[in-house]
C-alpha cells in the first residue's frame, strides 16, 4: 500500500534465513524491490540460522534460490554483485539469547557506518513455536528497544486456537508496541485482492448497490489441485479451517462486507474488517452441523498422473481425521448484510487451483422478455478473480446478434494483463515494502485474529471432538464433497466456478 518511492536505511534479520520461505519468497521479493528502486541506499540483509555458513556461500544459496523463483528471471552479474554485497551470514541459535547480542553489535556497525539509526526488521521465517522464544531473547538481547525503530514480522498460523493465539498476542504485547507487530498473511498483498478496496471505495457507482438489498449471496472460494505433499506433519495439526479459512477466507471476506473507512490509514481499515468479525453470526452445535461441511481427499487422478489419497501420504496418520476440505455459510448480522449468506470453500486436490470472490446481485422484479428470448437467463453477476486470473469481471444480459431478441450473458472484463504492460508485483513484495514503511494496513491486527479464532472456534470444537465416519469422502480432481454440494443448493444456488483457459493453464 506503499506511495513512498524509498524507504529509510533498513536492516533485516531473518531467523530461519536458511529455509524454504527465504529461498523462494524473501529474498527474490527483497531482490526485485532492489531492481524497481524500492530499497534504500544502506540496506543490510542478515540471514540467521544453526547452519555454520560464510557470507559467501550464504550468498550463493540466495543466489540460486533467486534465479529459481524471481518473477524478474536470472540476474544479472552486475546488479547481483551490487545487490549480494549487502547480504551476510550470522550463526546463531534461536534458543539461546547469549548468540542474539551478535546481532546488536552488527546493527550498531552499520548504523555507525550509516551515520544513521537504521529501522530493523526481524523476520521469523521459522515454525511457529520459536515464535515465542525468539521474541522472548529479541527482548532479552535488548534490541527492540526503540518503538520507532525495531519491527517484528511473523507468519501464520498466529496460534493454534484461540487460547494460544491470546498467549501469543500477551507475550508479543509485553515486548513490542501494536506498532511493531505485523503479522503477515501473503494472500492480503495480492495485487487483486488489494484492488477490491479500490474498486469498492474508488467508484461511485458501487455502494448504492453493495447491500441486501441488491446482493443475493456471496461466494468466496479458494481452491488448489496440490495435496499437502512434504507438509504432512503440519497439516496434520492444522487443516484446512485452520489453514485457510481462519486466516485467507476470513480477511477476503471482511474486504468485501467492511463499512466505507473514513481514511486509508491503517487503523482505520482494520478497525472497519474487525467491525465485520464482530458482526458474524456465532455457531450454534446446530449451525455447525447445518451450515458447515469437512472433506478430506482420496486417491485419483490429476491431468494424467495418479495421486494418492490423503491418509496414503507421507507423515499423516493412515486414519486421520483431518479435513483437507471445508465449506462453511456465515452471515454479517448488521444493517447492510442481515439475510445475505456468505459461502466459504477451500480444498486441496480439487479439479483447479483458483481463487475467486462471487457476488450474485438479485434477479430483475419483473421478466419483461418472452420466455423463448430468456433461455439462457442468469442474474448479473460481480467476480473477482484473484488467480489464476487476475481480472474483475460484471457478467450482464444483452442481446445476442441477429433479428431474433435472443438474451445470452456477456462479461464486462478488466484484465491486467490486457490493461497494464507492467508486471505486477509479488505479493511479498508489496508486504515487505510496507514492514520497511511502516504501513501496517494490509497486516492483521492482534484483535482482528482473536475475533477470527473466537468465530471458528466452535466449528473446530466439533469437527475435533467428533471423528468423520465417511472420510474420505471426494475423490482427487472432483470439486469437493457432495454434501458441500448439498449445503448452497438447499438455497437454490450452486457453486460458481471460473472456466480456465488454456493460456492460463499452461502457466
Amino acid at each position: 500500500m506503499s506511495v513512498k518511492k524509498t524507504s529509510e536505511p533498513t536492516i533485516f534479520i531473518i531467523f530461519g534465513g536458511t529455509g524454504d520461505l527465504n529461498a523462494r519468497k524473501l529474498a527474490p521479493a527483497l531482490y526485485n524491490l532492489y531492481l524497481d528502486g524500492w530499497l534504500p541506499k544502506q540496506f543490510s540483509i542478515i540471514g540467521t540460522g544453526r547452519t555454520k555458513l560464510t557470507d559467501e556461500q550464504f550468498r550463493t544459496n540466495l543466489l540460486d534460490g533467486i534465479n529459481q523463483f524471481s518473477r524478474s528471471g536470472k540476474t544479472t552479474k552486475a546488479k547481483w554483485e551490487d545487490f549480494s554485497k549487502n547480504i551476510y551470514y550470522q550463526v546463531s541459535d534461536a534458543k539461546d539469547a547469549e548468540t542474539y547480542k551478535e546481532f546488536g553489535k552488527r546493527i550498531d556497525a552499520h548504523n555507525a557506518e550509516w551515520n544513521t539509526k537504521a529501522n530493523v526488521i526481524y523476520y521469523l521465517a521459522v515454525a511457529p513455536e520459536f515464535f515465542p522464544i525468539i521474541a522472548s531473547n529479541i527482548s532479552k538481547a535488548k534490541l527492540a528497544e526503540d518503538p520507532e525503530k525495531a519491527r517484528i514480522v511473523i507468519e501464520k498460523p498466529f496460534g493454534h486456537d484461540l487460547e494460544s493465539a491470546k498467549e501469543l498476542n500477551k507475550l508479543l504485547a509485553g515486548i513490542f508496541d501494536e506498532k511493531q507487530i505485523y503479522r503477515i498473511d501473503h494472500y492480503l498483498g495480492k495485487e487483486t485482492v488489494q484492488n477490491i478496496m479500490a474498486f469498492r471505495f474508488a467508484n461511485s457507482i458501487l455502494e448504492p448497490i453493495w447491500n441486501r438489498n441488491y446482493i443475493e449471496h456471496v461466494q468466496i472460494s479458494v481452491t488448489e489441485q496440490l495435496g499437502v505433499q512434504d507438509r504432512g506433519p503440519y497439516y496434520e495439526g492444522s487443516g484446512a479451517l485452520r489453514d485457510m479459512i481462519q486466516n485467507h477466507l476470513l480477511q477476503l471476506l471482511c474486504f468485501v462486507a467492511m463499512e466505507t473507512p473514513i481514511s486509508f490509514s491503517a487503523d482505520e481499515v482494520r478497525d472497519r474488517k474487525v467491525d465485520v468479525l464482530r458482526a458474524m453470526r456465532k455457531f450454534t452445535p446446530d449451525d455447525v452441523r447445518t451450515s458447515a461441511v469437512r472433506g478430506q481427499y482420496g486417491s485419483g487422478w490429476i491431468e494424467g498422473q495418479e495421486v494418492p489419497g490423503y491418509r496414503q501420504e507421507s507423515n499423516v496418520n493412515p486414519d486421520s481425521n483431518t479435513e483437507t476440505f471445508a465449506a462453511i455459510k456465515f452471515f454479517v448480522d448488521n444493517w447492510r448484510w442481515h439475510g445475505v449468506p456468505f459461502y466459504v470453500r477451500t480444498g486441496k486436490r480439487m479439479h483447479q487451483s483458483a481463487s475467486t470472490i462471487s457476488i450474485q446481485f438479485r434477479d430483475v422484479p419483473h421478466l419483461v422478455f418472452p420466455k423463448e428470448a430468456t433461455e439462457s437467463w442468469q442474474q448479473n453477476r460481480l467476480i473477482i478473480s484473484i488467480q489464476p486470473e487476475m481480472s474483475i469481471r460484471l457478467q450482464v444480459q444483452a442481446k445476442r446478434p441477429g433479428i431474433d431478441m435472443i438474451l445470452n450473458t456477456v462479461d464486462m472484463v478488466f484484465d491486467y494483463k490486457g490493461t497494464y504492460t507492467s508486471e505486477a508485483p509479488e505479493a511479498y513484495e508489496t508486504l515487505l515494502l510496507d514492514t520497511m514503511n511502516g504501513d501496517q494496513t494490509l497486516f492483521m491486527r492482534g484483535d482482528q485474529v482473536e475475533e477470527a479464532w473466537d468465530l471458528i472456534m466452535p466449528i473446530l470444537s466439533t469437527w475435533e471432538a467428533k471423528k468423520s465416519l465417511n472420510f474420505p469422502n471426494y475423490s482427487a480432481d472432483s470439486w469437493g464433497p457432495e454434501i458441500a454440494e448439498a449445503l448452497i443448493a438447499r438455497d437454490g444456488y450452486h457453486w460458481f466456478t471460473l472456466p480456465v483457459t488454456n493460456k492460463e493453464k499452461k502457466k
